[in-house]
């Protein structure tokens, strides 16, 4: 009997804890499947939200539009008569050719909106599908910035057997290579030092890094720039998903954003520069410039043609400005498509002074119109999607790069003949065109920062419009500028 009551114990006993732990793990794949659908309804929230918020910007575009239309209607109506200015003063051809402008920038600006809304970012891939890739940090008078930059890399959630850093001093006058050394120290054999004698530029001190590693993947990351612990799984996903994929552009904004007036302008149109115009360009995957702050490519793929990117010249001279627009031509001509992933952010220090500012767009400046007519050697030769999208764009880069110059010749003429109609009009359409980027950046991050776009746009008008005839009168100048200044400092 004893037995017999031990046994059925043990059975009850038994089925209660099978029970318990049946009922546990119901409650576990409950759980389980209620963070999923939260996590689900918090990621469609995020996008129906940036939906309505790009919904609202092509509004207000459209809105303009109609003001546009209005506008044109009335000056051109009077224009001749001499109603719309005091004096009679504006010829009606240049109002006209303006509001040509103007309209095609507005038109323009639409036709981005749609594409941007109808980005979407490549999924984050798990660890086992992440193919090995290395991170390339050449630096040439960095100082101490380069260990907090090669520190973020550390942290990264990549998985920690499949990447590598390989850091390159490249020639560098001051304690560079001492921060350099310092890192590796600290990285437990992760990051690898290579110290060129002699600097012979970035595009060289990046050649280096590649041929170091046989890696599938090579990552460039400026040495002034710190990444998010994503940032690198985010900017590497895409080659996963997507063969045809070269290249991959990530996110900048700005890190050192409490360093004076400039940092906070330059943030504002970092973020519509790259959250808007990159991943317009994104959707017809043709991303004109893969920035040196933050790409990733394949390697297989370019590194037959690296050689010659490297050796290239510009009228006679070694092209050492312009390497990321020069490897996005690269990769385009050759076939494969440029991407950018929103959610792969890098944060870089940017100028704080006036001449620092204008050193950075002057090198800019010049590199951009070297690559634009580069690209114009191939940007016709084929006619799809994708391809009359860039070819739209190349267009718009010209219309940009040439407005100034013109617009010189005809302030001057406006100047002279009424210089308070001419300076009403002025502010009025940089104001206008300034509630662009404002209202972008106000609906995806702040919108007292926003302001900041106004002050942008007053600023670029009055004390950079010199930038592009500058640049291009100097065109065959390959100087870093920055890096030098910091030489002879």
């Amino acid at each position: 009997m004893k037995n017999f009551l031990k046994k059925n114990k043990d059975n009850v006993l038994g089925r209660s804890v099978r029970k318990t732990r049946c009922s546990w793990r119901i409650f576990s794949n409950k759980v389980e499947d209620a963070g999923e659908i939260l996590e689900h309804a918090i990621a469609r929230t995020i996008r129906v939200t940036g939906r309505i918020k790009m919904m609202n910007l092509i509004k207000l575009l459209t809105f303009l539009c109609v003001i546009y239309v209005f506008l044109f209607a009335v000056l051109s109506k009077n224009a001749r008569s001499g109603l719309v200015f005091a004096h009679d003063s504006m010829d009606f051809g240049i109002v006209f050719a303006g509001f040509i402008v103007l309209g095609a920038n507005i038109l323009y600006t639409l036709w981005q909106a749609y594409l941007t809304l109808r980005y979407k970012n490549y999924e984050p891939e798990p660890d086992e599908k992440l193919p090995a890739c290395v991170v390339i940090v050449p630096a040439f008078n960095e100082g101490k910035q380069v260990y907090p930059s090669l520190m973020s890399i550390l942290k990264s959630d990549y998985p920690a057997e499949k990447f590598e850093v390989v850091t390159v001093n490249d020639g560098s006058t001051d304690d560079t290579l001492e921060w350099m050394n310092k890192a590796a120290a600290d990285s437990n054999g992760k990051i690898q030092v290579i110290n060129l004698p002699e600097n012979k530029g970035k595009r060289n001190a990046i050649y280096q890094g590649v041929l170091y590693s046989d890696a599938e993947i090579f990552v460039t990351v400026d040495s002034d720039s710190e990444l998010l612990p994503e940032t690198l799984r985010n900017l590497v996903s895409p080659f996963v998903t997507d063969q045809k994929i070269g290249g991959v552009a990530g996110n900048i904004r700005v890190l050192n954003l409490n360093d004076g007036l400039i940092p906070h302008m330059l943030d504002v149109s970092f973020v519509f520069g790259f959250e808007f115009t990159r991943s317009a360009q994104s959707r017809i995957r043709t991303v004109f410039c893969t920035p040196g702050a933050l790409s990733a490519y394949r390697r297989d793929f370019l590194l037959p043609l690296l050689p010659g990117w490297v050796d290239e010249k510009f009228l006679g001279k070694p092209a050492n400005i312009g390497e990321d627009r020069g490897i996005s031509n690269l990769i385009l001509k050759n076939g494969y498509d440029v991407v950018y992933q929103r959610n792969s952010v890098a944060f870089t220090k940017v100028p704080v002074t006036y001449t620092e500012l204008c050193r950075m767009f002057i090198r800019w400046a010049r590199s951009n119109f070297r690559e634009n007519f580069s690209m114009m050697t191939f940007a016709f030769k084929k006619f799809t999607w994708n391809w009359i999208g860039l070819q739209i764009n190349l267009i718009m880069q010209f219309v940009w790069m040439f407005t100034p110059m013109i617009f010189i010749v005809t302030a001057a003429y406006c100047i002279v003949q009424d210089a308070l109609a001419f300076f009403y009009s002025v502010i009025t359409v940089i104001m206008l065109w300034s509630t662009i980027p404002a209202f972008f950046y106000a609906c995806r991050y702040s919108k007292n920062e926003s302001l900041w776009s106004y002050v942008y746009g007053l600023f670029n008008f009055f004390a950079l419009f010199w930038i592009a005839p500058y640049a291009l009168i100097t065109i065959q100048q390959s100087g870093w500028l920055t890096r030098e200044a910091k030489k002879k400092k």
